[in-house]
């Protein structure tokens, strides 16, 4: 089953997938904030449906000390109104240091802003793949 992790941002949602038989994540891309949810989540859908998606995974930023903090409170509050667009379930997975670790694999190469949001959905997606084993 493939997989779609996001990594939710205030600019940009990263993009993820895994691949079918749900063991290595790869960076997909990104969608532009919007300024509309259900508009950004109406694009997660879709590509739900073209990619073959089985269920999504959205990370959580849950703080270094392990606290729900005001960032992760209102990302479960996105995820609860986008689990009423997609037609999969959805999941969240802890996404603590995937920002750093992505940046840190993308060292060197250019125009890292616009991969590192997807570049870190990966890492995301790929520790719950792992977790899944």
């Amino acid at each position: 089953m493939r997989a779609l992790g996001i990594d939710l941002g205030s600019k940009r949602i990263g993009l993820a997938i895994s691949d079918s038989l749900g063991v290595l994540a790869t960076p997909y891309g990104l969608i532009e904030r919007s300024g509309k949810h259900r508009d950004d989540h109406c694009k997660i859908a879709e590509l739900v449906e073209e990619e073959g998606v089985g269920c999504v995974v959205v990370g959580m930023p849950i703080d270094l000390r392990g606290k729900v903090a005001v960032a992760a409170k209102n990302a479960a509050a996105e995820v609860a109104e986008l689990a009423t667009v997609v037609p999969v379930p959805v999941n969240t997975f802890d996404e603590r240091m995937t920002t750093a670790l992505a940046a840190k694999q993308l060292k060197g190469i250019k125009n890292v802003k616009k991969r590192i949001d997807a570049s870190a959905a990966a890492v995301m997606l790929q520790g719950w793949l792992d977790s899944q084993a």
